[in-house]
């Protein structure tokens, strides 16, 4: 059977020149590319114009005030895709044997998230994955997401956004706000809070936790809004799971929402070239299970299994 033969132009290419080049068509920006994988903007023109030279075609127009694939280069990048994502499941399954996730899970969590949900994860894990280990990066949902994307991650939980081309999504609980209050506050006395009696312009909110752009918008740690709280008054919406953290803190003491409270659904994302797909299925079964096991969050239904082609 005849072999084809990779150019030594093209041999020249890596898959991180690869890469560089996906991240160009992906920001539609040299200079958000660049800073995406941390790079000056000079080297990533460099290297994209090497693998154009490779490829002996243009991928992109350039001049304008978004980087466009040129009308031969739609075809190629898609390709480049491809084969990035071929790249990565070859490396998965390297790591794989017959241990799920290959032996590691890299998991992304939110600073909001992982210090109250991942101590209950900790014993569990290791029982239902036996040989994996749970390798952690804390960070804000979108980074995290990002880092996902350019597969320095495995699998995200974060609150729910619309996932980018090529991420999965799969909703897990919901997690009730609870409103965060000073020591000293009128209504600080209270188990359970109307919302319609707070100031909204007296809110001290997390980024993520904000509707209408009301009070002050603050994209910190719990720790640090409950300080923000200390300091202001006012109030904050803070989530239910950091409910035993936040109250321990002097001056601070935390109510309930009357009614029907609102909150934020925390999904696992993973993408979709994963060779992990059942290892991943199993570890929603086992958040979902935890999720049954702690006070305030609501577990959210699976979907059914996707059909077999």
């Amino acid at each position: 059977m005849q072999r084809s033969m990779i150019s030594t132009v093209l041999a020249a290419v890596s898959l991180r020149d690869l890469a560089l080049v996906q991240a160009v068509q992906r920001a539609g920006s040299f200079n958000s590319a660049a800073r995406a994988m941390h790079i000056s903007p000079s080297g990533l023109s460099h290297q994209v114009q090497k693998v154009e030279s490779s490829l002996g075609t243009p991928l992109f127009e350039r001049g304008g005030r978004r980087v466009l694939p040129t009308a031969g280069g739609r075809r190629l990048l898609a390709q480049i895709d491809a084969v990035l994502a071929e790249a990565e499941q070859l490396q998965q399954m390297a790591r794989a044997g017959n241990v799920a996730f290959g032996g590691e899970l890299r998991l992304g969590v939110p600073a909001s998230l992982g210090p109250y949900l991942l101590p209950h994860l900790v014993a569990p894990f290791p029982q239902r994955f036996p040989g994996a280990h749970l390798s952690l990066s804390e960070g804000k949902p979108k980074g995290l997401l990002r880092r996902l994307y350019e597969a320095e991650l495995d699998a995200v939980l974060a609150p729910v956004f619309d996932p980018p081309s090529g991420v999965a999504v799969m909703p897990l609980f919901f997690e009730p706000w609870e409103i965060m209050l000073r020591a000293d506050h009128p209504l600080a006395g209270r188990r359970h809070i109307d919302l319609r009696r707070l100031d909204a312009t007296a809110a001290t909110l997390m980024a993520e936790s904000h509707g209408d752009g009301a009070g002050h918008v603050q994209d910190v740690s719990l720790e640090s809004l409950a300080a923000l709280t200390r300091l202001r008054g006012g109030h904050a919406l803070v989530p239910a799971l950091a409910h035993a953290r936040l109250a321990s803190m002097p001056d601070i003491v935390l109510a309930r929402i009357q009614g029907e409270a609102p909150g934020r659904v925390i999904a696992l994302y993973w993408r979709d070239a994963t060779p992990w797909r059942d290892d991943l299925a199993a570890f929603a079964d086992l958040l979902r299970g935890v999720a049954k096991r702690l006070v305030r969050l609501r577990v959210l239904d699976a979907p059914p299994p996707a059909a077999q082609p």
